[in-house]
């Protein structure tokens, strides 16, 4: 399972993944589908890594996306696991968190998704 490509969630999001290096590095990009929250959100760079997948063959991986907006400061992070289906077919399962900027420490519990 390798995560190099183009893949698209049910929810319509669009992540574009980079070749992945011998140390399991990738880059990328990310555009959120029609609901995460308007026209103001761009496509935005993603950075991660993914187990070897000589090694293990439906690795685990994870990756951060720095969100483009131009009112706020947003980072994601994913983590997930690629599985292959009896028919060859590679899925992504994923968890995520988002963080937003908070404007002092007593809004610091709002600030995380």
């Amino acid at each position: 399972c390798f995560l190099s490509g183009s893949w698209r969630s049910d929810a319509g999001c669009q992540m574009v993944v980079s070749d992945i290096s011998k140390e399991g590095r990738f880059s990328g990009s990310y555009l959120p589908g029609p609901g995460a929250g308007g026209p103001e959100i761009l496509t935005s760079a993603l950075e991660g890594s993914q187990q070897d997948a000589e090694v293990v063959p439906q690795p685990t991986f994870s990756f951060t996306v720095h969100w483009k907006l131009q009112e706020t400061s947003r980072t994601s992070v994913f983590l997930g696991q690629c599985y292959v289906g009896t028919n060859g077919e590679e899925t992504l399962h994923a968890l995520w968190l988002m963080r937003e900027a908070a404007d002092s420490p007593t809004e610091d519990w709002k600030a995380t998704r």
